[in-house]
């Protein structure tokens, strides 16, 4: 791959490797320009780069074996530290992303259907019957009961583009300041909490959660709670069968940790 960019770019460009999980990442590099190259980007990189959520699309090449590449301006900048998530200028660019026609537009035409709560419940059921999960954790059963019994709290809520891996590392700061969201291969279309809910969960203590949801843009109750901890437990579900089909058994028990007190925590608000 990195000769193939030589080949692309010239080979007075240097390539190597940017890391991450899939591999598919690279930096390339020529006098004083630097670019982030992705191979099998999204076509929603297009818009999220026009909308000035994510970097500078500079180009994007098809290759004979029908892999697309995406070249993006480098950036010098670091991921907010967790402190920061606070800030009202994570709460505003969430605001943005969540209100805008074009991302959701764009989602659909790629053939993207918005992930009903319904549909959640049902395969993450499913799922944790298949892996004999349910009968042999007690907190995965009461987990469950209480994803049943609030489903109607979930439905019929605005459906919008979602980041879907929410986090401090995926929260650029440039150093002229300015801040992108990245990372965007988990994007759905769902209930905008599915997003802040984690945010608040992770990054902003209890007693700032209505200053933090009032510069979002949505004002706290218990309806609101509810929703939050029912994507919370389905979210820590859905990892807890992750780590379990790769026989992680330490990433179980800790899920099954933050399970209980997830569960413990919408106890209170039925």
């Amino acid at each position: 791959m990195v000769e193939w960019f030589k080949k692309v770019l010239g080979k007075e460009w240097n390539v190597m490797p940017a890391g991450g999980l899939t591999g598919d990442a690279y930096v390339a590099e020529k006098d004083d320009r630097r670019l982030f190259l992705k191979r099998n980007s999204s076509p929603f990189l297009a818009v999220l780069s026009a909308e000035g959520i994510v970097p500078k699309l500079v180009w994007t090449k098809r290759m004979e074996n029908g892999d697309v590449i995406t070249a993006q301006e480098w950036l010098e900048g670091r991921e907010l530290w967790p402190e920061e998530m606070q800030h009202s200028r994570v709460a505003d660019l969430l605001h943005k992303i969540h209100h805008s026609s074009e991302l959701l537009h764009m989602l659909l035409r790629l053939g993207k259907k918005p992930i009903t709560s319904d549909g959640h419940y049902t395969e993450i059921k499913e799922r944790l019957l298949a892996d004999h999960l349910i009968e042999q954790h007690e907190e995965v059963q009461k987990a469950l009961a209480y994803l049943q019994e609030l489903l109607p709290v979930t439905r019929e809520q605005k459906q919008v583009v979602c980041h879907g891996d929410l986090n401090h590392h995926n929260m650029l700061l440039t150093n002229d300041g300015q801040l992108y969201l990245i990372d965007w291969d988990n994007a759905m279309i769902a209930d905008p909490i599915t997003d802040y809910g984690m945010i608040l969960q992770w990054y902003i203590p209890t007693d700032k959660w209505d200053e933090w949801l009032e510069k979002y843009g949505v004002k706290k109750d218990e309806k609101l709670l509810k929703r939050m901890y029912w994507y919370l437990i389905l979210d820590s579900l859905q990892f807890l069968a992750w780590h379990h089909e790769r026989n992680e058994q330490h990433k179980v028990k800790e899920r099954l940790t933050n399970l209980k007190e997830l569960n413990y925590n919408i106890s209170t608000l039925i």
